[in-house]
């Protein structure tokens, strides 16, 4: 059996849940927090990050490499073209979301959303810079046509799903704009489209339900 650890508000625990929802793999869902220090827990995942899944075969830890063995796993429906190119740029695309765009976003999340000190001029200055260069990279590596990366749902729409709306809630609160609207970044109605299927429908309503827990 499948069990994804975490919590269903992190965008990286939707990732790969929104992955296995539309592989329409069955999997249970166990609480997991953030940097454990519980032994049992980091056998499983050395520095206690979410995610982390348990299987028959044993535990795996990061998101992307979570990604890879579903994939293989459940080759069917395909997350990633059969093509090695075209792959490898559904690749490139994910990672470019997942260690550009929302790595330097999330150094906003304190003050955005965790009630953190704001910060100082110079500070949110830098990276407003950073995460603007990231949003011109992603310009020029994102299709919408209609999904992240082409014409069929990939990877990249499990990233693009959860952060995009993460980096434009936490840039708006804390820059008083949204950083990608503002640059053109016209993400609302592709994220309203993968809401609409079952898969986002669940994700979503499952985080709702645990923000409102919290």
């Amino acid at each position: 059996m499948l069990t994804l650890h975490g919590f269903p508000v992190s965008n990286y625990y939707n990732k790969v849940k929104l992955a296995l929802l539309e592989k329409g793999v069955a999997f249970d869902e166990v609480y997991a927090g953030t940097r454990s220090t519980d032994e049992a827990v980091l056998s499983k995942t050395p520095l206690g990050k979410i995610p982390f899944i348990t299987t028959d075969e044993g535990s795996l830890c990061e998101s992307t490499a979570i990604m890879e063995w579903i994939e293989a796993k459940w080759p069917q429906p395909a997350l990633l073209p059969a093509d090695p190119f075209a792959a490898a740029k559904v690749r490139e695309l994910t990672i470019f979301l997942d260690w550009h765009l929302e790595m330097a976003a999330r150094q906003v999340y304190g003050p955005a959303f965790f009630g953190s000190a704001p910060l100082s001029e110079s500070n949110a200055a830098r990276i407003r810079k950073q995460i603007d260069d990231a949003i011109t990279g992603f310009k020029r590596l994102a299709k919408f046509a209609p999904f992240v990366a082409g014409a069929e749902m990939t990877q990249a729409d499990c990233s693009a799903f959860v952060n995009l709306p993460l980096v434009g809630m936490a840039t708006k609160i804390v820059y008083g704009e949204d950083a990608l609207l503002a640059a053109g970044v016209d993400y609302k109605a592709y994220v309203k489209m993968i809401g609409e299927r079952p898969s986002g429908q669940r994700v979503n309503a499952d985080r709702k339900a645990a923000q409102t827990k919290s």
